[in-house]
């Protein structure tokens, strides 16, 4: 055989191994169309905003292979009807607070925010090494769902009122809007709670339908103006100490993704979960701020007599949520148990802390 054969055959027989070492090139994957419907306004900062973000995130991370096609709350369905829209297998996802749904299973509460419940890390505790995943995916499988955490708005605000509170019978006859187990705490103290989606808040404090309302923190309600109805800010909201969002998708279609694209979900989601938290602590205190010193807003603490009456009505709430099912009360009790548990550590850490640093530096 002639040099230059020789050559040529060597290269060849080189490139076959080369091509079996490394082998085939990977078939690409089939694009996947997401429609994913939302409870809140588009582009409301924070919730909207959020849900928008992690609906493009999801999109830019698979490089557009998985692409979503975002509806805020009544462009495609209206905002509570979000939930049967994905169990139902219309859309494959929703981004909202699971304590929406507390009607169709009072469990769905503890997956948002509970009254005297966990602050944003406690939840993320809860649901990452408490068992709280586990517990919410067994909760949704009986609806068709799967759950994920997708946003935090931190410790929220009382609330809005035209008149000071002062004692728990001023809860009597009120009229207020507050979703979740806490509209069921007010219930129990003489309130009449009611549950509006954000767009319709407003129209209702302004018009008298409603006296009262809670939404979020500062930098959500200022964007309302709920200032030009009621001047009475209170804090600490009981009700939601750490108001976790989610994202729910359709069980099956969940079920059929690849393992690689349920965890892109995961990081999507997880992201989220973080960067919501962090625009939240990053602009309540200036929001908070302009409410006071351009609006004239009153804030107001709620004294102890108001929060112990708060505690009470919240442990005749759980009492009911424990005797709906066994399911209910594995889920509060997997709650509680955390709330002791990574409370009680927070308490020497976090807790013990910002109050020494604040005290030390005049905060």
């Amino acid at each position: 055989m002639k040099r230059r054969d020789l050559l040529k055959t060597s290269l060849a027989g080189a490139g076959a191994a080369a091509a079996a070492t490394f082998g085939a090139p990977a078939i690409a994957k089939e694009r996947i169309e997401v429609v994913m419907v939302s409870t809140w306004p588009r582009d409301f900062p924070g919730l909207g905003t959020g849900a928008q973000r992690f609906a493009k995130r999801l999109s830019d991370m698979s490089d557009g292979r998985i692409q979503v096609q975002y509806f805020a709350g009544g462009e495609r369905v209206k905002p509570f009807d979000s939930f049967d829209e994905v169990a139902s297998g219309n859309a494959q996802i929703y981004h909202g607070a699971e304590y929406y749904w507390k009607g169709k299973h009072p469990a769905w509460a503890y997956f948002t925010a509970v009254p005297f419940g966990l602050t944003y890390t406690e939840i993320n505790a809860w649901i990452r090494f408490g068992g709280g995943q586990e517990l919410w995916d067994e909760l949704g499988a009986e609806f068709g769902l799967k759950g994920l955490m997708c946003g935090n708005t931190g410790v929220q605000m009382g609330g809005w009122f035209r008149k000071e509170i002062e004692s728990v019978d001023d809860f009597k006859g009120l009229k207020m809007r507050m979703p979740g187990l806490g509209g069921d705490v007010l219930a129990k103290l003489g309130a009449s709670p009611v549950s509006l989606p954000g767009s319709q808040i407003y129209e209702n404090l302004v018009s008298g339908s409603i006296d009262a309302t809670e939404w979020v923190g500062p930098w959500n309600d200022i964007a309302m103006k709920f200032y030009e109805a009621a001047k009475y800010y209170y804090y600490p909201g009981m009700h939601e100490p750490g108001a976790m969002l989610a994202i729910g998708m359709n069980k099956k279609w969940w079920d059929g993704l690849s393992k690689s694209d349920q965890l892109m979900i995961e990081a999507a989601s997880s992201m989220e979960n973080d960067v919501m938290m962090s625009e939240y602590n990053a602009k309540n205190g200036e929001a908070l701020s302009r409410l006071v010193n351009e609006q004239g807003v009153q804030l107001r603490q709620f004294n102890d007599e108001i929060y112990d009456g708060f505690s009470e009505a919240a442990e005749e709430v759980y009492e009911g949520v424990r005797e709906h099912s066994p399911l209910a009360a594995r889920v509060h009790e997997s709650f509680a148990k955390a709330r002791v548990e990574v409370g009680s550590w927070a308490k020497i850490s976090d807790q013990a802390y910002v109050s020494q640093r604040n005290r030390a530096l005049g905060l």
